[in-house]
């Protein structure tokens, strides 16, 4: 049984198309859709409870504290976070359950994007590798709940990079599986604001963070260079 975790911010344009998805590939194990909200002015809320989802509004916005939300009231063993903005694959459930009864007690799916470009492409082929430099929430990630609740969750004063952070605490309490399969992820930041100059920002990114930069020049270069941000 899973809680299926996702964060939103003003997602009404395609909020039900993704827990729609969500149902489709799920198969026959019984889930949860819990829709964590970060304050949003449009419909998400509305449309993901007609969808059948349990929404839940975060007194704090950020995808760390939404999905530690999201955990607190989640009820089943296996916790899947997923974004918005991402679909996962088809069984994915019975993937999961199959790398859990092996011996793995978290882990996540490889990446493809929703548009064909080889520079994509190939930064998608790195993340088949079990590397904490190259795993990153649009990956989804699945983690029992005893085992998320050993690390404390999403550090909430990360508002970039949270989602990588946390893998090195989840991996000391057991295997970590980088699974055959992929999530599909929506490229519409790339597209709105070119593929080669949104990597080069990323890169800057991850790059601040490695070096020990503070969050807040972090966020500060990322709402400068990228237009129609979310954080």
């Amino acid at each position: 049984m899973f809680s299926i975790i996702i964060p939103t911010y003003n997602e009404a344009a395609q909020i039900a198309q993704i827990i729609g998805k969500i149902h489709a590939a799920s198969g026959k194990h019984e889930i949860a859709i819990i829709v964590v909200d970060g304050g949003s002015t449009d419909e998400t809320m509305a449309i993901a409870k007609e969808c059948g989802a349990i929404t839940v509004r975060s007194d704090r916005k950020g995808r760390a504290a939404q999905m530690n939300k999201g955990a607190s009231v989640a009820k089943f063993e296996i916790l899947y976070f997923l974004h918005a903005d991402s679909i996962p694959p088809k069984a994915f459930t019975s993937q999961i359950l199959d790398a859990y009864h092996r011996g793995a007690l978290s882990g996540c799916f490889r990446l493809e994007f929703d548009y064909n470009h080889w520079f994509l492409k190939a930064n998608c082929w790195f993340t088949r590798f079990n590397v904490n430099a190259v795993r990153f929430g649009d990956q989804s990630l699945f983690v029992t709940k005893e085992v998320f609740q050993k690390t404390g969750g999403f550090r909430e004063d990360l508002l970039l990079m949270e989602d990588q952070e946390i893998i090195y605490r989840i991996k000391k309490h057991g295997r970590f599986k980088v699974m055959n399969d992929v999530v599909i992820t929506s490229a519409r930041k790339y597209l709105d604001n070119g593929v080669y100059r949104v990597q080069g920002i990323f890169y800057r990114i991850w790059a601040m963070y490695y070096l020990g930069y503070p969050q807040e020049g972090m966020l500060k270069v990322y709402k400068t260079l990228i237009k129609k941000h979310k954080i």
